[in-house]
């Protein structure tokens, strides 16, 4: 008999997907067609701040759609004002740039940084400094901002414009920043696919400081870390440095593709008509489920709850370091942008974790990320922890079996 060959997709084979196909969730839970149940600690890689089929996100948007789903910018559009006033009011920003996606987000941030300085009487200015581990989108612009070899492989010359410096090193950035043609910095507050990597506090504060002298713009690429992902409604507010820019993504529409990018009145004032656009960015149904992920996250202690819940979660995972050496290096994150070292390869661990019935997502510098919804429970922790002991023991135990052999 001739052997069978399953038919080659159609789709592109740009993911190494796991052979998981889900059909419902709640909350935290997702259930495969076949009624296979897992913990959504991956959580579609921290876009699900509210979990799966939240009643007030569902409710939004089925209003909305038997309304209207699409009009264009060339119209007003009532809930994109709702939504940016809500979003300046909880941040620094004066104005916002409604986009599909992160990677739009990050292009926004850099036109409308290159653009501050055109206006201003100096178009040479357009140099944006990023750092090494650094991730900023899959464009063009955002795989050269990022300048991973990984990323840029196949797509022709990086684009120039970008200069990346090394993570942590203060002096270089100190030389880099005095060179006339830079127009901003852009960093990440939290080093997300770069493997949780968080810049202090005070060398944010500094970072400021420094462009201010400089006169150049800070960028802070929120896309990860904002709406709530850290305990604070965006990382930065952690330390106090406010940037010029921000792109924010991701949980902004709790599972539904939205971005935007945040500016100050100074920044976004350069951006006068027709300078920049987008078909679908802003329109209807996003804003209504923006609007509704705003209306659960900015209520009264929503975000002590994060940050408390956050603090459990950490505290019961530090211990896995002592226990398992062989598997768990190190704890890194913040609030639930969780990070776990691991010892041996990444991938395994993300194996074993699903085998145990609970999603995670690898990331760089061989860290597994735990991105749980922002409403997971103690009780919910304790099911998660339950499920991550039973993942790293089965590493663990292979591993002395193997020293032993």
């Amino acid at each position: 008999m001739p052997q069978e060959t399953q038919p080659s997709s159609p789709i592109y084979p740009t993911y190494n997907r796991a052979d998981l196909a889900f059909e419902r969730g709640q909350g935290v839970w997702l259930e495969t067609r076949d009624g296979r149940r897992f913990m959504d600690c991956a959580g579609g890689v921290a876009v699900n701040a509210l979990g799966h089929a939240h009643p007030h996100l569902v409710q939004a948007l089925k209003d909305q759609a038997e309304k209207v789903w699409h009009v264009s910018n060339l119209f007003e559009i009532p809930g994109q004002r709702r939504l940016a006033e809500r979003l300046c009011g909880a941040s620094f920003a004066d104005k916002v740039f409604f986009t599909n996606s992160g990677a739009e987000a990050l292009e926004c941030a850099i036109k409308t940084a290159r653009r501050y300085h055109y206006v201003n009487g100096a178009p040479e200015r357009t140099t944006i400094l990023t750092f090494e581990g650094a991730f900023h989108g899959r464009t063009l612009a955002t795989i050269s901002a990022g300048g991973q070899a990984k990323y840029l492989e196949g797509f022709g010359p990086k684009l120039p414009g970008f200069k990346q410096l090394r993570f942590g090193d203060h002096d270089a950035l100190r030389l880099a920043i005095a060179e006339p043609d830079v127009a901003a910095v852009l960093i990440e507050p939290i080093q997300g696919e770069g493997g949780i990597r968080p810049v202090p506090p005070q060398c944010l504060t500094g970072l400021r400081e420094l462009c201010d002298e400089r006169g150049v713009l800070l960028i802070y690429d929120e896309v990860q870390t904002g709406i709530g992902r850290t305990g604070r409604f965006y990382a930065y507010q952690h330390s106090g440095a406010a940037p010029d820019i921000l792109a924010s993504a991701k949980g902004i529409g709790g599972g539904f593709p939205l971005g935007a990018c945040l500016a100050t009145e100074a920044c976004a004032s350069a951006m006068t008509a027709g300078t920049h656009g987008s078909t679908y960015g802003g329109n209807p149904l996003a804003m209504a489920v923006g609007n509704a992920v705003l209306d659960i996250v900015l209520e009264d202690g929503f975000l002590d709850k994060v940050r408390d819940t956050a603090i459990l979660f950490k505290q019961s995972l530090a211990s896995l370091t002592d226990r398992c050496p062989d598997v768990v290096q190190e704890v890194r994150g913040q609030g639930l942008l969780i990070g776990l070292k691991a010892v041996v390869p990444n991938g395994d661990l993300v194996a074993a974790f699903r085998e145990a019935g609970l999603l995670s997502v690898p990331a760089g510098d061989n860290v597994v990320r735990i991105l749980p919804p922002l409403i997971i429970t103690p009780e919910e922790v304790r099911e998660a922890m339950d499920r991550i002991e039973t993942g790293v023991a089965s590493l663990s135990a292979e591993s002395r079996r193997q020293k032993s052999a």
